[in-house]
């Protein structure tokens, strides 16, 4: 399933540059995830690069985009084209 982020963003842009695929964007108040293009960093990382470095633990999985492990591969493909 892809990531979102929570209202507890504190806007601080640290999970922004971590994101293989580009997929976090500013908002107008807080970071914003492109469930298009959130592969959990399946092919890219162990484990979801937004949420390891986000200091409020405000990355957490969107239940609204729910993925196995193979779509996403097979998006984070699609996607590094």
């Amino acid at each position: 399933m892809a990531y979102k982020i929570t209202e507890e963003c504190i806007n601080c842009g640290a999970c922004e540059p971590e994101c293989p695929n580009q997929a976090i964007s500013a908002g107008d108040t807080i970071y914003i995830i492109d469930a298009a293009k959130c592969s959990e960093c399946v092919g890219s990382f162990d484990e979801s690069q937004c949420a390891a470095v986000c200091p409020v633990d405000a990355c957490v999985p969107d239940p609204d985009h729910v993925e196995t492990k193979e779509q996403l591969a097979a998006k984070h493909k699609a996607l590094k084209g």
